[in-house]
């Protein structure tokens, strides 16, 4: 049986690129999955090279690669400063994060990641964290459904959804995503009803992992991290992170905020360094259909004066 690939980066080579500007640096692949963006980083690196890869799912850790300037680091990107002092690294070089989730998730049916499958409503990427989607869909009440469903996917019909599961979990509980969706699919438009679905089970994922918590924690300390020159390379797939990294790059603080001295100039210790966002080119989006939504930004730390 041929075997399915845990996960196809997009924009790998651009990305790479992109990040990679000293061959003996200390570099982060934050988000390891397969393990596409910290084999093309080790190809970079010479032998003084250094690379730290970072997951918090446990099935990414039979991808790790067999070199001694690789380390796998069983965790969530939100902690790459408390494992970067464990290791005693006080700056990097660069980070790159492919955010978002991989084929793997998707396809374990277990996971509770699809509605393609009928699977636990789980979601969760570190499988030992507590809160699943489950409990979210049966504990939350009206309001908090609501808030989630328009914070984390920007669904237009967040009250009539969220006013569906609190009166059929009063009758029975909620627990697989086949009964989600089946619950849900009326409040869909027409035509619509995959759209729709996809943003629900984004809103749950995105609060089940604190996913916009973790990218801004992530990003403040990379951004501490990186020595003068070093940069970040960041691929995002929906509006709600992309905003994120885009304020955070343009202003270096997470509420986007410009900042100026004295004098009116702008303070902000980085510099975009492609100031049009990148996207994958046709032949990439027919080869990796992932790809068509992909953005990748990149930033680089600006010298002190």
């Amino acid at each position: 049986m041929e075997k399915i690939a845990y996960h196809i980066p997009a924009l790998l080579l651009p990305t790479i690129d992109g990040v990679v500007t000293r061959r003996d640096g200390t570099y982060i692949d934050a988000t390891f999955g397969g393990g596409g963006h910290s084999k093309e980083l080790l190809c970079r690196l010479g032998s003084g090279g250094r690379l730290f890869s970072f997951d918090q799912d446990i099935d990414a850790y039979d991808n790790r690669i067999d070199d001694k300037r690789f380390c796998f680091v069983l965790s969530n990107f939100r902690y790459l400063k408390n494992f970067m002092r464990y290791y005693g690294v006080e700056q990097i070089d660069g980070l790159v994060a492919d955010l978002g989730v991989s084929f793997h998730h998707f396809d374990m049916a277990e996971r509770g990641f699809s509605f393609r499958y009928e699977a636990p409503l789980d979601m969760r990427m570190n499988s030992s964290s507590l809160l699943t989607a489950a409990q979210v869909v049966n504990t939350y009440d009206t309001n908090s459904l609501i808030r989630i469903f328009k914070l984390w996917g920007e669904i237009s019909n967040a009250h009539r959804m969220a006013d569906a599961i609190v009166k059929r979990r009063a009758q029975k509980e909620i627990y697989t995503t086949t009964e989600l969706a089946e619950l849900l699919t009326p409040f869909c438009g027409h035509d619509k009803e995959k759209k729709e679905l996809a943003k629900v089970f984004q809103a749950l994922r995105i609060e089940v992992n604190d996913e916009m918590g973790a990218l801004k924690e992530m990003l403040t300390a990379a951004q501490e991290l990186l020595s003068d020159g070093g940069r970040i390379a960041i691929l995002t797939y929906h509006s709600l992170e992309d905003r994120i990294v885009k304020n955070f790059f343009r202003s270096g603080n997470i509420d986007g905020e410009i900042e100026k001295d004295f004098y009116g100039r702008k303070k902000c210790p980085l510099r975009v360094v492609n100031t049009k966002v990148i996207t994958a080119d046709e032949q990439e989006v027919a080869e990796n259909p992932r790809a068509r939504s992909a953005k990748l930004r990149i930033a680089e730390k600006i010298a002190n004066e």
